[in-house]
């Protein structure tokens, strides 16, 4: 069956950025020279880069991931729409306080995190957002041939 590309997209940003929180689980800090430095690129704010919170942040986005994938190919039922909403939903909001802090608020523009938050952040959010809707909007039509990559049903 094919993916339509919303779901190709939504699926890749949330399995990319699951991957990298895998990654940082092993205790390495690439792109950073620490654990810090990590948390406040990443972040903004220090945050302990451990098991106990990379772990779930795994779980949850590789959960996303497969649940987005499921609901684009008509798959997963009410279980799999419920979470492509949610993620939907969490990445909308997280794109507008993205948006905030690209006007400054509570972001220095001296930081990488500002201008990765500015560059690569709320731009993925806008498209992992608008990805996971447009999913949704297919799901809930039924019609397995709208937003198809060759609008074929599949």
């Amino acid at each position: 069956m094919n993916t339509p590309r919303p779901g190709l997209l939504a699926t890749g940003i949330l399995a990319a950025d699951a991957t990298a929180h895998l990654y940082w689980l092993t205790g390495l800090t690439w792109p950073a020279t620490d654990t810090r430095a990590l948390s406040l690129a990443v972040l903004n704010m220090e945050v302990p880069f451990t098991f106990r919170v990379l772990a779930p942040l795994f779980l949850l986005l590789a959960t996303g991931a497969v649940a987005v994938l499921a609901c684009s190919r008509g798959r997963g039922g009410r279980a799999a729409a419920i979470v492509t909403a949610a993620v939907a939903a969490g990445a909308l909001v997280r794109g507008l306080v993205g948006l905030a802090w690209s006007a400054g608020l509570g972001a220095d523009p001296a930081t990488p995190f500002y201008w990765l938050n500015l560059l690569l952040y709320t731009p993925l959010c806008a498209a992992l957002a608008t990805a996971a809707v447009l999913v949704l909007r297919r799901h809930r039509s039924g019609n397995p041939a709208l937003l198809s990559p060759r609008g074929q049903a599949g």
